[in-house]
């Protein structure tokens, strides 16, 4: 285990310079004062002061040149100042958000963290449960609920749940308001009263002993984690039951059951193991794809975190924003994809990785 997470760790270097030279070469479909944007905020509007800028920052040097001055940074020949540099931090500036890329993704990124930690666990237990449920109670009443639940899931896409809850939970019931707090919180952190710590706002609010903003933290994520949820059950419960009935007909669940265990035990000791699984590399790949910011899920509830800024920067046709977030979204998949990789292992001991 020890030597095989070691190669992975060493992998990963090579796995970012090719997500890396995706980006950069992404970069080269746009003109010399398009990529100028990774080192400027505001363009000349003359001629030939756009030209200088170019020359200044080399945006018309070989690509190999251009490649390694995106990564490390540039020298300006001017002021001495070393500007731009992905290895440094440095993404470019985000006109959409009027701020640099890495700022505009350490200011959204901890709100998409909250709401991923808050609404993993629910879509993963509860949806885990119900395909088992779904299994062992086969062809029952309560299968077809579930089945019929989780299709009607699958098949409404996630804006249109997403504004029949507003409509109904917000503007009907006032009970679960978008965006990610209340204008009142808001005005506490700006006047200095409420303490950030640490960005995650639940969090933040029990260090300061505040649960009136806890609450109020929960209640606007209430309506994107169901929106969340309700499309996700739908994956996990197809997997989880299909993939419990299977081991339910296995040769081994017969002789657990000849021995004497019983049903349930035989179940939840013998079969259950086995099913987690599919539910490991299904789980990793929802933990990142919130992680990653949902994007439509996001936008419809007016939160903010990195996926909404994706949108925003899409919209207004930012793309120094949006390759900056794809690139940072790409590391972030190299390590989730070796977590999971290493959970296979902690779950079922028969897997032995070399």
């Amino acid at each position: 285990m020890t030597t095989y997470i070691i190669r992975r760790l060493l992998i990963i270097p090579l796995l970012l310079i090719g997500v890396t030279l995706l980006i950069f070469g992404m970069l080269q479909f746009l003109s010399p004062v398009a990529r100028s944007a990774l080192y400027v905020r505001d363009l000349p509007k003359s001629e030939d002061a756009l030209d200088a800028v170019i020359r200044t920052y080399g945006l018309d040097d070989p690509l190999p040149v251009q490649y390694w001055r995106w990564l490390v940074g540039f020298k300006n020949p001017v002021s001495g100042e070393v500007q731009g540099g992905v290895l440094r931090g440095e993404l470019g500036y985000s006109h959409s958000a009027k701020q640099p890329v890495a700022k505009m993704i350490a200011e959204r990124f901890p709100a998409t963290v909250e709401l991923t930690l808050w609404g993993f666990f629910p879509i993963v237990l509860i949806g885990t449960f119900f395909g088992i449920q779904a299994a062992i109670h086969y062809n029952s009443f309560y299968d077809q609920l579930i089945r019929i639940f989780c299709i009607t899931g699958a098949s409404m896409p996630v804006f249109v749940f997403g504004l029949v809850a507003l409509m109904v939970f917000y503007t009907k019931l006032s009970w679960f308001p978008p965006g990610r707090m209340s204008p009142w919180v808001t005005q506490e952190i700006q006047a200095g009263t409420f303490a950030i710590h640490t960005s995650l706002m639940t969090v933040d609010a029990l260090i300061n002993g505040r649960f009136d903003v806890f609450i109020d933290v929960l209640k606007h994520m209430v309506l994107p984690i169901l929106a969340l949820s309700y499309i996700s059950w739908a994956t996990f419960v197809r997997v989880t039951r299909s993939s419990m009935l299977e081991e339910l007909s296995q040769d081994y669940m017969i002789t657990a059951r000849s021995k004497g265990v019983a049903h349930k035990a035989a179940q939840w000791k013998h079969a259950f193991p086995n099913v987690l699984l599919p539910v490991i590399t299904l789980a990793g790949g929802t933990f990142i794809t919130l992680l990653s910011g949902v994007v439509i899920t996001e936008t419809v509830f007016n939160y903010p975190g990195i996926g909404s800024a994706a949108a925003t920067a899409a919209t207004s046709l930012d793309v120094i924003a949006v390759l900056g977030i794809s690139l940072f979204n790409g590391a972030l998949l190299i390590v989730a994809n070796l977590i999971v990789d290493v959970l296979y292992a902690v779950v079922d001991p028969r897997i032995r990785f070399n």
